[in-house]
C-alpha cells in the first residue's frame, strides 16, 4: 500500500494541474444530463438569454470547483475533506452539463473564469483553514445562495427553454443536498456581514459573466 505523504509543493502542483484542466479541458460528467423534451424552437432573443444565463451558471460551477478544492486542501478533518471531494465530483457534472448546453446553444463560456477560479480557491482555502465549523458554514451559506440564484434563473427561463430548465432543476436538487450535508457535518451560521459580502461578490460575478 502506498503510504507516501505529499508535501505542500506536491499538493500545490496537483491543484494547479487541476485548475488548468477545469479551465481549459472539456468537462466530463459521471451522470447523464437530465432528460428534457427533444427539439429546439427558441427564437433568437430567447436563445441569447439562455446562453447568458447558462454562462453565468457555468461560471458558478467553475467557482464551486475551486471553492471545494481549496477547502479540501486546507481542511484538517479527513471526513470533511472526503465530503468536499464528493461534492466537487457532483459539481463537475454540473460543469459538464452547463458547458454542453452552452455549446448546443452556439454560445461561449465566460472569459473571466480564471479570475473566478483563483478567487474562489483562495476563499475556500482560507475558510478551510479557519476550522470545521466556519469552513462548513461557508459551504452551507454558499449553497443556499446558489439555490436561490438557480431558482431565479428558472423563473427567467420559464417554459421557453425546457432543456436548460431541466439541468437547473437537477442542479438545484444537488445543491440543496450539499448545503444540508455541510450543516449536518457541523457547519456554523455565518455572521450577517459575511453573508452579505458573499451576496455582493456573487452579484458581481453574475453581472460580469452574463455579458463577458
Amino acid at each position: 500500500m502506498d503510504t507516501r505523504r505529499f508535501s505542500l509543493i506536491d499538493l500545490s502542483f496537483g491543484e494547479i494541474d487541476r485548475a488548468i484542466k477545469v479551465l481549459s479541458a472539456p468537462a466530463h460528467a459521471s451522470r447523464e444530463a437530465p432528460a428534457a423534451p427533444e427539439g429546439d424552437t427558441l427564437q433568437a432573443r430567447q436563445r441569447a438569454e439562455s446562453v447568458r444565463l447558462m454562462r453565468v451558471n457555468h461560471s458558478g460551477e467553475v467557482a464551486a470547483q475551486a471553492l471545494y478544492r481549496g477547502q479540501a486542501l486546507t481542511s484538517r478533518d479527513a471526513a470533511v475533506s472526503a465530503a468536499l471531494e464528493h461534492a466537487a465530483a457532483e459539481e463537475t457534472d454540473h460543469l459538464a452539463w452547463c458547458e454542453h448546453r452552452i455549446r448546443e446553444l452556439k454560445g461561449r463560456t465566460s472569459i473571466l473564469n480564471p479570475l473566478w477560479y483563483a478567487g474562489s480557491f483562495a476563499i475556500g482555502a482560507l475558510a478551510g483553514a479557519l476550522g470545521r465549523g466556519t469552513g462548513l458554514g461557508f459551504v452551507a451559506e454558499t449553497e443556499r445562495q446558489v439555490e436561490s440564484h438557480l431558482r431565479g434563473h428558472m423563473d427567467r427561463l420559464g417554459t421557453a427553454d425546457p432543456r436548460s430548465r431541466a439541468i437547473l432543476e437537477r442542479m438545484t436538487h444537488d445543491e440543496m443536498q450539499h448545503g444540508a450535508q455541510a450543516s449536518s457535518l457541523g457547519g456554523q451560521e455565518l455572521p450577517f456581514p459575511v453573508g452579505m459580502a458573499m451576496r455582493l461578490t456573487a452579484r458581481l460575478m453574475t453581472m460580469s459573466s452574463y455579458w463577458l
